[in-house]
């Protein structure tokens, strides 16, 4: 058992020594001035608030798709669930860029974005492009969680609650969603996460146009591109730090979920 835990810790420590080198390969290429001036510049601020506007909107719309598909997909039996569960599951083994391309075509001036563009709607090589692919993503993602938080909560507290007078809708937002919120805060931020990363299919649908569809990957990349490092490796650094602080808050969440499951537990 000695050796078992000992060879565990050598795959441990090597997984973290790999992380830690590429951590301290991009934050210890820049000196500090490089790095202030390059996270003051107009370029990286631009593509730090869109990044964030872009992510916030496609998380909005996510969750408007993605909550009510995971609660009828863990509560509801129907024809075809199989099917429709295995196809909202696609988009998670998509290769992003192949996604990108495939909205490309649909939101091009083919399919629906040709319909979309005779009342003014551009979706195409714009911002809304970034909101677009980035819904894609975190949609799935969102649903997936959804689901998963819901089937954690007993149909029971639902029948008692309907049978005390209280409509189904009421019931949801009284009883199914506050109980369900610790596994569905999990699934926004992790849905977040990954769309305010996303890069290849918000390449292929909104473009790499500096200062207008210039989000923090598609900052790394231009400027990787064209020889600028400091602006790629700052945008990188935010990345990371944002993905840091993510990781904080899942934790921190994760840690709420199994105190009140050990209160529930002891009560």
């Amino acid at each position: 058992m000695k050796g078992l835990h000992r060879l565990c810790f050598i795959a441990l420590f090597l997984m973290a020594l790999l992380v830690a080198g590429v951590i301290f390969a991009l934050v210890f290429r820049l000196s500090f001035r490089e790095l202030w001036y390059a996270l003051s510049s107009a370029e990286v601020l631009f593509a730090l608030r869109l990044s964030l506007l872009t992510s916030l909107a496609a998380i909005a719309i996510a969750l408007v798709l993605g909550l009510p598909s995971g609660y009828i997909l863990a509560r509801q039996s129907f024809r075809g669930k199989a099917i429709l569960d295995t196809l909202l599951d696609i988009p998670l083994v998509m290769t992003p860029l192949v996604a990108g391309v495939g909205l490309l075509f649909l939101f091009g001036q083919t399919f629906l974005g040709r319909h979309l563009a005779r009342v003014g709607i551009n979706l195409i090589f714009s911002p809304w492009g970034a909101v677009l692919a980035q819904a894609f993503i975190a949609a799935p993602i969102i649903a997936r969680t959804c689901k998963a938080a819901f089937e954690e909560v007993s149909p029971r507290y639902e029948w008692a609650a309907q049978t005390l007078g209280l409509s189904p809708l009421r019931t949801f937002f009284r009883i199914t969603l506050p109980m369900a919120r610790q596994g569905i805060l999990s699934g926004i931020v992790l849905a977040w996460a990954r769309a305010i990363g996303e890069f290849g299919a918000t390449l292929m649908v909104a473009g790499s146009t500096r200062m207008k569809t210039e989000t923090l990957p598609i900052a790394v990349f231009l400027n990787i591109s064209s020889g600028e490092i400091g602006i790629a490796l700052s945008c990188a650094l935010i990345l990371i730090a944002v993905g840091f602080i993510i990781l904080l808050i899942l934790k921190q969440i994760g840690n709420n979920q199994r105190s009140e499951l050990s209160m529930k537990e002891v009560g």
